[in-house]
Order: structure tokens, then sequence, then C-alpha cells
């Protein structure tokens, strides 16, 4: 689950027994996985977002890698 703390003015990626703290633009990455999205799907989204950012190579690792710590399915 993705949620904003403001009092630490941070977006945190909640989950069982665990409360992980999303730096730069994590949370938009995490925003994005909504179970209907490809990796693919979110790396156009966000490479039109973010114009020359290096989405295409950053986003997949990023996300391989959560699914790995298996925070994301």
């Amino acid at each position: 689950m993705l949620r904003h703390d403001r009092v630490r003015g941070a977006d945190l990626l909640v989950l069982p027994e665990r409360v992980v703290v999303l730096e730069g633009h994590a949370a938009q990455v995490v925003g994005l996985c909504d179970g209907t999205r490809t990796v693919r799907g979110i790396v156009d989204e966000l490479s039109e977002r973010h114009p020359g950012a290096p989405v295409a190579t950053e986003v997949p690792v990023f996300l391989d890698r959560l699914h790995q710590e298996g925070w994301l399915k």
C-alpha cells in the first residue's frame, strides 16, 4: 500500500510488518503498479512525464528489485 506521511514529508510503501520510505520518484513508479500496466507501460508513461530521464534503464531494474524483495507481485 502506498501512503504519504505528511509529518515526515515522505512517501511510504506500507507492507505487512514493514514500512519502506520511498525516495525520489520511487512513489511515482510504485503508484503506477496497479495490476493493469506492464513494465513497458510504466516505462512509457514515465518517459512521457520525464523526457530525457533514464527511465527505460532504471525503472525495470527498480521494479525487478521490488519484486525480488517480495514487495510487488
